[in-house]
């Protein structure tokens, strides 16, 4: 699986960005797609994800303002992000899990002013 990133960049607080993530190669097997993100000193933490079956796990600090959601057609998870805090400034990945491998894509960074 090849995953590919897009969609970061810096907005004021209360802002909306959307990030998306295009996934390519061996895509049947996927069973976890999602975003986690990471900031300097801190461990990589899970944002959200879809699950095996199609359900959704979010951070409690984005419920309520950020939306996963996907076009299987594309093959894209796409995360909304509204009312954005400076607290979400960080490195944002994606991710994805596929007959047990691990795969990341390349870092987005987005950027909450305040």
């Amino acid at each position: 699986v090849q995953l590919q990133a897009s969609g970061g960049g810096l907005v004021q607080a209360g802002g909306s960005l959307r990030l998306s993530c295009a996934a390519s190669g061996s895509i049947s097997g996927i069973n976890f797609m999602g975003w986690y993100r990471q900031t300097l000193g801190k461990q990589r933490e899970l944002v959200a994800a879809f699950t095996r079956g199609g359900t959704t796990n979010y951070a409690d600090s984005v419920k309520g303002r950020f939306t996963i959601s996907r076009d299987n057609a594309e093959n894209t998870v796409y995360l909304q992000m509204d009312s954005l805090k400076p607290e979400d400034t960080a490195i944002y990945y994606c991710t994805a899990v596929a007959n047990g491998l691990v795969t990341w894509g390349q870092g987005t960074l987005v950027t909450v002013s305040s």
